[in-house]
């Protein structure tokens, strides 16, 4: 059956699985049959709040739980696309978001309200309570599906913009639906995984993990923020649950392996671990493949414009600890251009030249939400094709193939510096400070233009010996890429997607 919307997916997996559990949420569990109920009960009253209209943006702001699962896949069978909202987002980046998509509902809990911004006016609170719904409204409900096609909204995910209001990235059924085949076909995704969902709502990953709910019947454990900050919490749980999948951001999993926490707390029972979002340390990672011999481990890259990710690499062969993972080969039905800076492609074979990663096809956002400027700025004609419209992705990172005929992240478009005549590869600093030299477990490398210096931060409790980093440094880099400045951070500021947060490291780079 050709599929046009995420929730048939959904149909099959209730039949088969009434009653496994499809949700953990702390000391709440809740079958599929369950889930399907409270659902499309939750569906059909959103609808009718819509006055029946499909195609529509309904913002959730509801902290991670059972309600935002139950939330979120109501508003897909409503025939409408959800915006989850961080709740813990200030009040007036919630009115920037809100402003800027003016979606037509925001649901939210029972004494929430108080939390969203002034001047919000349909708001509608998730009930509680067993769920009433008759076969005439469940036909109603599943009516509404039937009248969307692929290329419908599935979610509107927001993410950083430089104007202090989030660019909302718009991502349809068909990429969300074109992904969960691919990496199923790939053997990356089995049935009935144990998923260890620790990404925030507002994450892709998270959207994903509710694919893989609907479509391989997977069980979804909902991890408390709380257990992020303590990791050997976190493991115990998840060891409890025999979790099977994760799909990370590797910012937690260098912090496992700094402290060596597998050693205490092994997972027996982990069978696939993706990671993705940044750089992994590949000394980091050859922690966890030691320790967690019978794991797969994958790498995948993807920026928010490209549902998920476009490039998988499954970890085959033994890695250097200051070799890059690579982030390996295209997804199938998905077309990449390495090009250079006169638009020229960069074919496998030409190993170390690099060029800018560009993507086409399904796995496309359909754009930017209210933001047709940024749009056509971002999703550009394919300078390949002079023959029809096609549009392209231009990620703006640098990416080279390796002597294997894989990409190789190299950095960022923006974070390429002319310095003392060189052009130099501020990701480069960071990669010999973190993996080659382990001088600290997070560095972050900025350029002060102004000053015509190179500083770089270091993640540490106290000052380093200066004089000892430049010399260390100076062996393995050329002299015009050491940096002149050392500063010191207990931690690293981090951004809403778990990232170490340059930009305001750069704002406030002589402040520090």
């Amino acid at each position: 059956m050709y599929l046009t919307h995420i929730t048939q997916y959904f149909e099959a997996t209730v039949k088969a699985h009434p009653d496994r559990i499809a949700v953990h949420d702390g000391d709440k569990t809740i079958t599929f049959q369950q889930l399907y109920d409270y659902v499309l009960d939750a569906a059909a009253r959103i609808s009718q709040q819509l006055d029946g209209r499909i195609g529509l943006v309904v913002a959730v702001h509801l902290p991670k739980s059972l309600d935002a699962v139950v939330a979120d896949l109501a508003v897909l069978y409503s025939g409408n696309a959800y915006m989850n909202l961080d709740v813990k987002s200030p009040e007036q980046r919630l009115a920037n978001i809100l402003e800027q998509t003016r979606p037509a509902l925001v649901v939210t809990g029972s004494g929430r309200q108080s939390t969203l911004p002034q001047g919000i006016d349909r708001v509608w609170e998730l009930p509680h309570g067993q769920p009433v719904l008759d076969q005439e409204k469940r036909a109603a409900v599943l009516a509404l599906r039937g009248r969307c096609i692929d290329t419908d909204l599935l979610c509107v995910i927001n993410t950083s913009g430089s104007t202090g209001t989030p660019k909302a990235v718009a991502l349809n059924h068909r990429s969300f639906i074109d992904f969960t085949e691919v990496v199923c076909e790939a053997g990356l995704v089995g049935d009935g995984e144990v998923v260890a969902s620790l990404s925030p709502v507002v994450f892709d990953i998270f959207s994903f993990e509710l694919c893989m709910l609907m479509a391989k019947g997977c069980t979804l454990a909902l991890v408390p923020e709380s257990h992020a900050a303590f990791p050997i919490r976190l493991l115990e749980l998840m060891a409890a649950l025999r979790v099977t999948f994760l799909f990370w951001v590797p910012t937690i999993m260098v912090n496992i392996a700094n402290m060596d926490l597998l050693a205490q707390v092994p997972l027996p029972d982990l069978r696939m671990a993706w990671f993705a979002g940044e750089v992994f340390p590949t000394a980091k990672f050859n922690y966890w493949r030691k320790m967690q011999p019978h794991t797969t481990f994958a790498n995948f890259y993807g920026p928010i414009e490209i549902t998920l990710d476009c490039l998988y690499h499954v970890v085959q062969r033994d890695l250097r600890d200051d070799e890059p993972i690579p982030i390996g080969k295209p997804f199938h039905n998905t077309g990449i251009l390495v090009l250079n800076d006169n638009d020229e492609p960069v074919w496998p074979g030409s190993a170390g030249e690099e060029g800018e990663l560009c993507v086409r096809g399904s796995s496309l956002a359909a754009g930017y939400y209210n933001n047709p400027e940024k749009t056509a700025a971002a999703f550009v004609q394919n300078p390949l094709n002079a023959a029809y419209p096609e549009f392209i992705y231009r990620t703006g990172d640098v990416v080279a193939w390796n002597e294997y005929g894989e990409l190789v992240f190299r950095g960022r478009k923006d974070t390429l510096i002319k310095h003392m005549g060189y052009r130099i590869e501020l990701a480069e600093i960071e990669h010999v400070a973190v993996n080659t030299l382990k001088i600290a477990p997070n560095c972050c490398a900025l350029y002060d233009a102004e000053h015509k210096r190179i500083v770089l931060l270091c993640e540490a409790p106290s000052p380093l010996p200066e004089k000892e980093l430049r010399r260390k440094l100076g062996e393995v880099l050329p002299r015009y890429m050491v940096p002149s400045v050392y500063k010191y951070l207990p931690e690293m500021p981090r951004n809403t997607n778990g990232k170490i947060d340059r930009q305001f490291l750069k704002n406030h780079i002589n402040s520090l």
